[in-house]
């Protein structure tokens, strides 16, 4: 469904300075920042004096991919980038938008380019394009006849065709820091026009901390919190800690579990269990229980780890992964941290080699370049009467009854005889 902003008055599509606010919007749509002086924790990208952003106050529209955790300012630098350029704003989201949506927009951006006003394609959740809708965008692209600014939580170059990503620059967003968050807060609090400063609330340093702390990085949850701790504090008083972890109800923890932080968070996780560092592995994993990771996936990737990274070193590793595996099944969440974090510790702590990688690996390659050799006669299952006749099994030495334990008797084609892939 596509979406003309009201950045510009229709239908002349003339921006405005501003877009008008009703007093009655929500806090975190009101705070959106309306210039690149406001927004916070870019200022390595959009800071006064950056290139991208001297290109884009000189009138230059570029065609970005911005990439970024949820709150990071994506849609509203698109309308900051809009306004800055004076170029007519178009958004559409990827979730409830078509071939057909697309179409519209590019025949209203020809319209205004014959009057010399340039468009602006935003794509919220440009993830979530299929390669023909994608398809149909590049072109135009590339001709010019629009600008795309595409915004993603996820990494554009698994989702993001390679024809119409090499025609955009992706921009990397940082998570906001609690710093970040604790900036926008304050200016919430302070601002008469646009937040809540005609009603003069106060707030501790340390209730501050934890409103910017359980938000997770993401500004809109901050101020949406905020807002509702105010709208339960009298006019010029103190917002209490009480107040705001009701307001909070469950701290968010950044966790997609279909994008990137699914798999950064295992990643580090099983990083951080491979180098011995307990305390890291236990913060890991907290983060993704305390997000709603399955802890399934967790148990899954912990019995690989203990064939992988301790094998035969603590042969015992792979059967306590196995075990929390199970207890897992059996007794469910939350009381499936225990087992959990008893078997984060222990494999952390576990003597490491990864001998079981490396050895098949060599094996392995052997096995591919000699695939032709036969196998050893006297190694061969001697089933049939013609197995006999052909000697299949003949001077087999059987460890358990030969005097010298099967030493010296050869089990690999003549071939590889000297091979060694582990240390005997």
């Amino acid at each position: 469904m596509t979406e003309q902003r009201s950045l510009f008055e229709e239908p002349e599509d003339q921006p405005q300075d501003v877009p008008e606010l009703s007093s009655t919007a929500p806090l975190a749509h009101r705070m959106r920042p309306v210039s690149f002086d406001e927004v916070l924790g870019q200022n390595d990208i959009f800071g006064s004096g950056r290139p991208l952003r001297k290109a884009i106050e000189s009138g230059h529209i570029p065609s970005l991919i911005l990439w970024g955790p949820p709150g990071t300012g994506k849609t509203t630098l698109s309308r900051i980038i809009a306004l800055s350029t004076h170029a007519v704003l178009e958004e559409l989201s990827a979730t409830g938008s078509g071939v057909a949506e697309v179409r519209k927009v590019i025949a209203r951006a020809d319209e205004r380019l014959r009057l010399g006003v340039s468009t602006i394609l935003f794509i919220d959740e440009i993830h979530r394009f299929n390669t023909a809708q994608q398809d149909v965008v590049l072109p135009h692209v590339e001709s010019g006849r629009i600008h795309l600014i595409g915004a993603t939580t996820e990494n554009p170059s698994h989702s993001v065709n390679s024809a119409l990503l090499s025609r955009l620059r992706v921009i990397a967003l940082h998570p906001l820091t609690a710093e970040d968050l604790e900036r926008c807060a304050r200016r919430a609090l302070e601002d008469r026009n646009r937040g809540l400063g005609t009603q003069e609330y106060t707030i501790h340093d340390d209730t501050l901390s934890l409103l910017c702390r359980g938000s997770g990085g993401d500004a809109r949850i901050m101020l949406t919190a905020l807002e509702l701790a105010a709208a339960a504090t009298p006019p010029a008083s103190e917002i209490g800690m009480e107040t705001v972890q009701d307001a909070l109800s469950h701290p968010n923890l950044l966790l997609d579990k279909a994008g990137d932080q699914h798999y950064w968070l295992i990643s580090a996780f099983i990083k951080s269990v491979r180098g011995s560092d307990a305390t890291a592995a236990l913060y890991w994993l907290a983060r993704m229980l305390e997000g709603g990771e399955d802890p399934r996936f967790i148990t899954r990737r912990l019995i690989i780890l203990a064939a992988e990274d301790i094998g035969p070193e603590d042969p015992s590793a792979l059967q306590l992964a196995v075990a929390c595996h199970l207890a897992i099944q059996h007794i469910g969440m939350p009381e499936g941290n225990l087992p959990l974090s008893e078997t984060t510790i222990a494999l952390a702590r576990a003597p490491k080699s990864n001998i079981a990688v490396t050895a098949y690996a060599q094996a392995r390659e052997d096995a591919i370049a000699t695939r032709e050799l036969p196998v050893p006669v006297h190694l061969r299952n001697a089933v049939t009467a013609l197995d006999r006749s052909l000697a299949f099994g003949h001077d087999y030495r059987y460890p358990h009854t030969d005097a010298a334990h099967g030493e010296g008797q050869e089990y690999l084609p003549l071939e590889l005889r000297h091979r060694s892939y582990v240390d005997d």
